[in-house]
């Protein structure tokens, strides 16, 4: 068996960025309602996988909606599993906004351009990178490592990952940790300072559908139960809400470490305080400040077919999202915002997830970063938003948010996430390659 330590090699190198361009060439645009084809991207995934001596599954709920399920056997038995996991789906893009098209994958002055550079092929080409390097050399992790490509993250994760833990659970025996995106990113605070949030909770999911019901008529006469009027009352003064502040383990240990850092004094007991101190962090504060409370935003309305006809009902959507503990308080205000005239109900929900950061594994992910970026300051955050790891939690898998890149200053890690002109370096690629592959020989 070849060194446990030895370095990432050229070939690996060379193949995470040619991945990751032939990933985004696969258009996997995931527009919602079951419109998405991952299967070329699965069955791509899987072949590299095989060429590595793997023996990769492919599963589907749905044709075309293709998954991928790998073991790497690990020299521990008595070791527990840990879940690597990536999705091949994408969100739309159009082709006349972006200054190269969204799926050419382009590799131009170092950059490797296109939708899914950041969210998040270039994780699925860091982990068969890293799988490969690993067959070449001999190399066997100490614990089983599970892969797992999945189908419909961008949408329900119906046919991804809520089908393979729903209907394919022994696939994830022994897992009981994993690993995912968004996490081990370069953050510059516009001080000279490089922060890295490895990921250890996500808010959860809550996303609403409200109908208000009135009485219908003509749009000339008075009408004191005008649906339209009653969800639009409602939704202003749910977007109007100020939510309490309400901080997780978590979202605590980040301002503490952030506080620290910064040489901040932190009264994290008292509301006032913790604005005080998101104040003083700068531009650190976007890593804590959009889950430090519950969150409501109104997203879409659709109501009447003719201006002079007032209609019975009216329909209103509000993406919420809920701290860790803090669903009940959720659904509590909720009731009250909507008030007695308009209905709501969860479209799609998810549950929170909250991962120790005093754990070995979170231990192990900090050093793998430092090693390989000393300069920079591992701190934990809460996602905001939402991974695969909610429909993995089900399985007793506890998820982390560690998709390692370097970063350039100025290049807006956050924004490229869904928008245009997504891209990532070519040395961003190799960080992370070699970071996931020294955190995955240790872990």
């Amino acid at each position: 068996m070849a060194e446990q330590t030895a370095p990432v090699d050229e070939q690996a190198l060379d193949e995470v960025v040619r991945f990751t361009s032939d990933l985004i060439r696969i258009d996997t645009t995931n527009r919602g309602g079951g419109d998405c084809r991952e299967r070329p991207a699965a069955e791509y995934a899987a072949a590299r996988l095989a060429e590595a001596g793997l023996e990769p599954t492919l599963l589907e709920r749905t044709e075309g909606r293709t998954n991928v399920v790998a073991r790497i056997e690990g020299t521990d038995p008595s070791a527990d599993a840990l879940l690597v996991h990536g999705h091949l789906d994408v969100v739309p893009a159009r082709a006349e906004d972006w200054s190269v098209h969204p799926f050419s994958g382009e590799i131009r002055d170092g950059v490797v351009w296109g939708r899914g550079a950041v969210d998040m092929k270039n994780m699925d080409a860091m982990i068969l990178a890293a799988v490969r390097q690993w067959a070449r050399h001999g190399v066997r992790p100490r614990r089983d490592i599970v892969i797992a490509f999945t189908a419909d993250e961008e949408a329900s994760a119906e046919d991804g990952s809520g089908f393979l833990a729903d209907r394919h659970p022994g696939l994830f025996e022994g897992c009981t940790e994993g690993i995912s995106e968004s996490g081990a990113f370069t953050f510059h605070d516009g001080a000279g300072r490089q922060l890295y949030p490895i990921a250890a909770g996500e808010r959860g999911t809550g996303w609403l559908k409200l109908t208000a019901r009135g009485r219908a008529g003509h749009g000339s006469k008075v009408n004191r139960d005008n649906a339209v009027t009653r969800l639009a009352a409602a939704i202003a003064r749910i977007g109007a809400h100020e939510w309490p502040l309400r901080l997780t383990p978590t979202v605590r240990a980040a301002l503490t470490e952030l506080a620290a850092l910064y040489g901040i004094d932190a009264a994290l007991d008292d509301p006032e305080g913790v604005d005080r101190l998101l104040e003083k962090l700068g531009p650190a504060a976007a890593l804590v400040e959009p889950t430090v409370r519950n969150s409501a935003n109104p997203t879409m309305l659709d109501a009447g077919y003719k201006i002079n006809v007032i209609p019975g009902e009216a329909v209103g959507h509000v993406d919420g999202r809920y701290v860790p503990g803090g669903e009940d308080e959720f659904r509590e205000t909720l009731d009250l915002l909507t008030g007695p005239h308009v209905d709501w109900e969860f479209e799609h929900r998810e549950v929170a997830l909250q991962a120790p950061v005093d754990s070995v594994t979170y231990a192990r992910m900090r050093a793998a970063v430092e090693e390989f970026a000393p300069e920079g300051h591992v701190v934990p955050y809460c996602m905001p938003g939402g991974t695969d790891a909610k429909q993995f939690s089900r399985l007793g898998i506890t998820g982390y948010g560690f998709a390692p890149l370097k970063l350039p200053e100025g290049f807006d890690y956050a924004a490229l996430f869904h928008g245009v002109d997504e891209r990532v370096p070519v040395e961003a690629l190799h960080f992370g390659v070699r970071v996931l592959d020294r955190f995955l020989r240790t872990a």
